[in-house]
């Protein structure tokens, strides 16, 4: 049987260039997918950071006569997992200080419009049969706003050879920009209508990418059915409603293999189910890293996020004075909104034996954070999938997350029923309030002074499977429903 063909189109990928999880799924789905079997390529933009990791790499096409677009080359590569790279190499819309969507002061590149254009044009022509490439996908598979317009450009072209597939991963993201920006991207004006595009009097990158594409899926089931309300639809839940026998929700993996406790070059001590003794030393010694007091008896509670609303670290904070009433301490690693930082710092001014907080983001403090806490707090208002919460349960730390989105999905609440059957994996609380996060923050804290009932829910956090092998295979369903099988 030959084997699927899949052409990843992204704007981000890990190890090579991340801003969110985003990156982390187009970096380690494709592996996951060549895995069982599939032929899977991953088109990205060749920002700096990316030509500096991006390793041997060949001149395979260029794009030259593209009307209202520079000009642009197309290099093949191999990602260090062994997944074909393809990288387009457009200089003055790619090669800049800053990050991949905004300058090095934080404002978005007021040619994003021009820039992700390029992006999914070229998607779109590999997929077709003028493809400058001998090897034509079966699978056009989008991701984000970013690549919203390929399925577009791939329903207009007159050679289409793939089928398109989108998965959302922030429906808040949508890519809208000013009606003028469709004159100098090739697509025709058709697409700028409500069958289409528009998106009250804008452009939408992503509504085009959602109209256009065969299926759509999204990071986790809960979310898919969120996303279809208005409280979370961004005003594209009747879209998506319409789109609903098209609309997939998969929950997201974890590279298994970075994320080990056993094997994880970021800790102190490496440990597993059977042999905890490192996790202790890992609290131990982030305690000490963090300025904390060191006494193994206090609950650590551990937040590695940005620091926004959407995370609900505004509530969090607001609770610290009643949390540090009872014998516990708080580390966090993020940043963002700034009066989040400095309320976060003010109270680690006033509690530095209590209260540590790093703000920024540092690799191996988040892998320290996760190893050395007790439990992992993550009070998301809204949270598409999440990722820190299959981590946290990896290395046997609770998380205590709100019953929305991809938590909803991958953690069980601990209760006596929970814990004797086998499911419990965390705590969550249902409605987002000061009070139902303190309430449940207390409940964990009670749970962890059991040490009967704490050794068995930690025992439970690690042996769940999150591996990205489950979510390949449906994956492969919804090609296989793309393509008509």
């Amino acid at each position: 049987m030959t084997a699927l063909k899949i052409l990843f189109a992204t704007s981000e990928l890990a190890p090579l260039i991340k801003t969110g999880g985003l990156a982390d799924v187009s970096g380690a789905l494709p592996a996951a997918l060549q895995a069982v079997g599939a032929d899977v390529r991953v088109l990205l933009p060749a920002y700096p950071k990316v030509w500096a990791q991006a390793g041997a790499v060949t001149s395979v096409a260029e794009f030259t006569h593209w009307h209202g677009f520079p000009p642009a080359r197309l290099f093949a590569g191999t990602l260090p997992n062994g997944v074909p790279l393809l990288l387009l190499d457009c200089p003055s819309l790619f090669q800049r200080d800053g990050g991949p969507y905004q300058d090095k002061h934080g404002a978005d590149w007021g040619d994003n419009a021009q820039r992700f254009a390029l992006l999914s044009k070229v998607a779109a022509l590999l997929a077709s049969r003028s493809s400058p490439l001998d090897w034509h996908p079966d699978i056009l598979h989008c991701h984000d706003w970013q690549t919203g317009l390929a399925p577009a450009y791939l329903h207009f072209a007159p050679d289409a050879c793939a089928q398109s597939v989108i998965t959302i991963h922030n429906l808040a993201f949508q890519g809208n920009f000013a009606p003028h920006s469709l004159h100098n991207i090739g697509l025709p004006h058709a697409a700028f209508s409500t069958d289409g595009g528009e998106f009250y009097g804008h452009f939408s990158y992503l509504k085009a990418g959602l109209y256009y594409a065969r299926e759509i899926t999204t990071v986790s089931p809960t979310y898919a059915e969120e996303i279809q309300q208005e409280a979370l639809g961004f005003g594209m839940q009747g879209l998506l409603h319409t789109r609903r026998p098209n609309l997939s929700g998969i929950l997201n993996g974890i590279d298994i293999e970075e994320w080990n406790p056993a094997r994880d070059p970021h800790l102190d001590k490496g440990y597993q189910v059977g042999k905890m003794t490192g996790k202790a030393l890992n609290k131990a010694a982030l305690q000490a890293r963090m300025g904390l007091t060191v006494n193994p008896d206090i609950p650590l509670l551990g937040v590695v996020s940005r620091l926004t609303y959407q995370k609900g670290l505004d509530v969090l904070l607001e609770i610290v004075p009643q949390l540090l009433e009872m014998p516990v301490q708080l580390v966090i690693l993020g940043s963002g909104d700034a009066a989040m930082q400095q309320h976060a710092q003010a109270l680690a001014t006033a509690h530095p034996d209590k209260v540590a907080v790093y703000i920024g983001f540092n690799e191996g403090l988040s892998h320290q954070i996760e190893a050395g806490a007790d439990l992992f707090v993550m009070p998301s208002r809204f949270e598409p999938c999440g990722l820190n919460q299959f981590y946290s349960q990896r290395y046997g730390t609770p998380p205590v997350v709100n019953a929305t989105g991809g938590l909803a999905d991958s953690v069980v609440d601990c209760q006596p029923e929970t814990l004797k059957d086998g499911t419990a994996s965390g705590f969550v609380f249902h409605g987002m309030s000061a009070d139902n996060l303190l309430h449940t923050l207390q409940r964990a804290i009670t749970t962890y002074q059991d040490s009967r009932k704490w050794q068995t829910l930690r025992k439970l956090c690690m042996s769940k499977d999150f591996s990205w092998k489950a979510s390949a295979a449906h994956y492969l369903d919804v090609y296989s429903r793309a393509l008509g099988r």
